[in-house]
């Protein structure tokens, strides 16, 4: 098995809050991160794809079909934007990035799996919020 990643970063602000929950709930489990007036982040995604390459390209996938797909399906809806306001697939989310992440994978699933060669496929998707705060999508691999 290959595995081939492609990263990307975008910038985007976010509020952590759960609408149903009191604001002292809010503020008590999300700190700093439930600030009314947003916070940000200088965030880096990792998409791996897994598989065997195409004998007749030496490709699981092609990495620029791929930063194509991620530039249209992540970066354009997501980078300086809102993240709780403005990105429709999100909607509706608290947008941690535990929840962030597996959005994301399911938002790329289906069209990378289309570009990826034969069985080959989305196998992860990881974000940094942070250096330290790392978060990863991989629902084919046993934990």
């Amino acid at each position: 098995m290959i595995y081939v990643t492609r990263k990307a970063h975008f910038n985007a602000s976010h509020r952590l809050h759960n609408p149903e929950k009191s604001d002292d709930w809010n503020k008590e489990t999300f700190g700093k991160c439930n600030n009314p007036n947003w916070h940000g982040h200088n965030y880096q995604l990792e998409v791996t794809v897994a598989g065997e390459p195409n004998p007749e390209t030496g490709y699981v996938i092609d990495l620029g079909k791929l930063k194509s797909i991620i530039h249209r399906k992540i970066l354009e809806p997501c980078d300086h934007r809102n993240l709780n306001l403005e990105v429709d697939f999100l909607k509706g989310m608290i947008p941690t990035s535990e929840n962030l992440v597996k959005a994301f994978f399911m938002e790329l699933q289906d069209e990378v799996n289309e570009a990826a060669y034969g069985e080959s496929g989305l196998y992860s998707v990881k974000l940094f919020e942070t250096e330290r705060n790392i978060a990863e999508y991989c629902p084919n691999r046993a934990v």
